[in-house]
């Protein structure tokens, strides 16, 4: 991806319950049931989990709409240290990270906080950014703050990092899976968009601060169709120029999404333009107490390289044309594709109560995850692609299609018991 990035972290381095829409049910999961599901969601065991599921299967309690129950429950939460934690750790692929957490005095296990993860800059670590952070977030919040090292936040590796200290929070604390936010500095305002862009659905708004991204990236704003952005930066930044959040604002204007964007004249006695002052920080967490994620948006945009085919929302691209593929470190090769930004583009629309129309570009195949508050599942479903009938029929909610979704996507507000698979025809000559 980015050759000049690199010339640039040269530069920086001198710079010092939820339903699925079923009517309310007098059946109560059996407990026995209910360990089985939780069990199921959270072993880390595959082969565990594989037997976990058929004993869920063949217990004739376990319907759509009773497991959806168990897994829509909250807690219980177990009590967990609060206050100023800067040196937990974070294991990921065998790897040992440090974590600084933030946690409310106040507390409590039954309610529902927000997550702010941020993401230092070079040559900083997530504990330097706890205490700018802490003093002026209310008791809602609680604040993740990973370092990975060089703040090299556009890699694969970092990118596994901040979606596992999300889950991790989560395991942890009572967190509203609707207002988890993520920002970042510099290096971390590069990984902020392209995390961001990438995982999308998973967050109520993305803060990317003095960074920016490589006119071949600029495509995967496109994911960002519900995901609100507030973008900071100085005009006087001489490590991250400010033209840089100026051409990404461009797109978003263009694609007609929503954005705050702030620049501002200051200037650090260290840092000089590259900085995040101090007092743009009430604004930008007004920004985050506005917020909510719209966990099952009727429309949907997802451009996809060919390292990235995870679910993105009730949308994945499963299979493509050749098309630009980056690597695992996302900064080492800059390929004929990559620069003809030949990227898998789908739009999805859900039109009137059980029509769904969707334009693909590079896609041969593409799944659909569904439930009753997208479609109405007792009636005849139409998908259409680019113009032409793709599926008409019933579609089945599967116990089994919900709980492998569930385990996927640890989610409660996504839950997904159809899962419909579309080959794209191409036209005929």
């Amino acid at each position: 991806m980015i050759l000049w990035l690199w010339s640039i972290i040269l530069s920086a381095s001198l710079v010092g319950t939820v339903a699925l829409g079923f009517a309310e049910s007098s059946i109560q999961p059996s407990e026995g049931l209910a360990s089985l599901v939780y069990r199921f969601l959270d072993t880390s065991e595959a082969h565990e989990a594989e037997r976990l599921l058929q004993a869920i299967l063949s217990d004739d309690k376990a319907s759509v709409e009773v497991v959806s129950q168990i897994i829509g429950r909250e807690g219980p939460y177990q009590g967990q240290p609060v206050g100023m934690l800067p040196s937990e750790q974070i294991i990921v692929r065998g790897h040992t990270y440090p974590l600084s957490l933030s946690i409310p005095e106040s507390y409590q296990t039954s309610k529902s906080y927000a997550l702010i993860v941020c993401l230092h800059g070079y040559g900083f670590t997530g504990e330097g950014y706890l205490e700018r952070w802490r003093t002026r977030l209310d008791e809602g919040y609680l604040l993740a703050c990973p370092t990975y090292p060089s703040g090299a936040w556009f890699t694969r590796h970092a990118e596994d990092l901040v979606l596992e200290t999300i889950r991790e929070v989560r395991r942890r604390y009572h967190i509203d899976p609707n207002r988890i936010f993520l920002t970042g500095m510099s290096n971390g305002g590069i990984g902020a968009w392209l995390i961001g862009m990438h995982h999308a659905p998973l967050f109520a708004g993305l803060a990317p601060m003095a960074s920016g991204l490589d006119d071949v990236l600029l495509p995967f704003l496109g994911n960002l169709r519900n995901t609100p952005v507030y973008v900071i930066h100085g005009v006087k930044d001489q490590v991250m120029p400010v033209r840089l959040s100026r051409s990404i604002v461009r797109e978003l204007e263009a694609l007609g999404y929503s954005h705050v964007y702030r620049e501002h004249q200051r200037e650090h006695p260290i840092a000089g333009g590259h900085y995040f002052p101090k007092e743009e920080l009430p604004d930008l967490i007004a920004w985050f107490n506005s917020q909510r994620r719209e966990p099952l948006p009727t429309e949907l945009t997802v451009v996809r390289d060919a390292s990235h085919f995870q679910s993105f929302n009730w949308i994945r691209i499963d299979s493509t044309d050749s098309i630009a593929a980056f690597s695992q470190d996302l900064v080492d090769k800059r390929d004929e594709r990559i620069k003809r930004r030949e990227y898998a583009k789908v739009g999805a629309s859900i039109v009137g109560t059980n029509r769904i129309e969707v334009t693909a570009e590079r896609v041969q195949r593409y799944s659909l995850f569904l439930n009753s508050q997208l479609i109405d599942l007792s009636e005849p479903l139409t998908v259409a692609t680019n113009g032409r009938p793709s599926f008409s029929g019933v579609v089945s909610p599967s116990v089994e299609t919900l709980l492998r979704q569930a385990r996927q996507r640890q989610d409660p507000q996504q839950l997904y018991p159809v899962h419909l698979t579309i080959a794209i025809e191409k036209p005929t000559p």
